[in-house]
Order: structure tokens, then C-alpha cells, then sequence
């Protein structure tokens, strides 16, 4: 090997160890990467810990939901069972039967109260716009002196459990009546 070929080699193998020291990133941009890693793990730690409140405060909202919506059954069952009584006609001359309805009204103050407490709400329709997503139409009802669409009469009453639906409102929504003409 000749003195040129040793400074061939050697200018080469510089060159190999310039190109490696260039591409190898600087102490800079490996502190900017692992600073870039280290917040996006922060951030989502934070999203983690956001989301696991929010699931936390949900289940405690909401874990009764299925237990007050079959407990509706009973405040309608109260309901039925006083005008029950009220329109029996062989009840209606029993000096207790007054009673027997106190009674039975002081039970649903208190399941109405429990309800109360628990964020249990009425759905108040009657002479409001008819919305779907609080209402469901079971008849339509012919009625000139209301607005198209507006709920006339309540078949079933419905409950809101902080601000979530518990059971749509049954009702029965006006329309126009339509007058038939005469053919001559």
C-alpha cells in the first residue's frame, strides 16, 4: 500500500465518521424529542384521569336508573288504584273509604318526595309542542282551537332523571281537523 492509497483510506474513513457524527442526532434534538414524549404522556395521563371522573361521576349519577324506572310502576299503580276506589260504586258509600284514600296519598307523597331526592322529575306536556324526545304520540285527536302538534291529553306520565330520560311522556297530540268537502 502506497502513502496515496494510506491518505485515500484515511480521508474516507473521515469522511465514514463524519457522515455517522452527522446523522446522529444532537443532545438538542433528543432533549426536544423526549421533552415532545414526555408531554403527550402528560397530556393523556390528564385525558385518562378526566374521563375516569367523568365514568365515575356518571355510575353514581345514573346507577339507580334501572331501579327508579321499574319503581315507577308503583307511583302508577297508586294512581290506578285511587281512582279505583273513587269510582267504585259500592265503596263510595264506606265512611272509611276516605281513609283508605289518605292513606294511600300520604304513601305516594312520600315515594314522589324519594323520588324528588334521587333527581326524579315529571315531564310537564300538556298544552306544549309534542317533541319526540320527551313524548311519545300513542293518538292523534282532532282539535280546531289548538295548534297542530300540541299535546292535549297525557295517557301515561313521563319522568326525567337529572336531565336523562327515564320514560317518555304517552300522550295524545292535536291535529287540525280536516273538513270534507261536498261534491255537487
Amino acid at each position: 500500500m502506497t502513502k496515496l492509497d494510506e491518505k485515500e483510506d484515511k480521508k474516507s474513513s473521515n469522511e465514514n465518521e463524519k457522515k455517522i457524527v452527522e446523522d446522529e442526532p444532537t443532545i438538542e434534538e433528543k432533549l426536544k424529542v423526549t421533552e415532545d414524549k414526555l408531554l403527550r404522556t402528560l397530556a393523556e395521563m390528564e385525558n385518562q384521569r378526566r374521563r375516569s371522573e367523568k365514568e365515575r361521576q356518571e355510575a353514581f349519577d345514573f346507577g339507580g336508573f334501572s331501579f327508579a324506572k321499574e319503581s315507577l310502576a308503583l307511583l302508577d299503580n297508586i294512581d290506578r288504584a285511587t281512582l279505583s276506589f273513587k269510582n267504585d260504586e259500592t265503596l263510595k258509600n264506606n265512611k272509611d273509604l276516605d281513609k283508605v284514600l289518605d292513606s294511600i296519598e300520604i304513601v305516594k307523597k312520600d315515594l314522589v318526595s324519594i323520588f324528588k331526592k334521587s333527581g326524579i322529575e315529571i315531564i310537564e306536556c300538556i298544552n306544549k309542542k309534542f317533541d319526540p324526545n320527551f313524548h311519545q304520540a300513542m293518538l292523534e285527536i282532532e282539535d280546531n282551537t289548538k295548534e297542530s302538534g300540541t299535546i292535549v291529553q297525557e295517557i301515561q306520565k313521563g319522568y326525567m332523571m337529572k336531565n336523562r330520560l327515564l320514560r317518555p311522556s304517552l300522550v295524545g297530540v292535536s291535529k287540525k281537523r280536516q273538513e270534507k268537502e261536498e261534491k255537487k
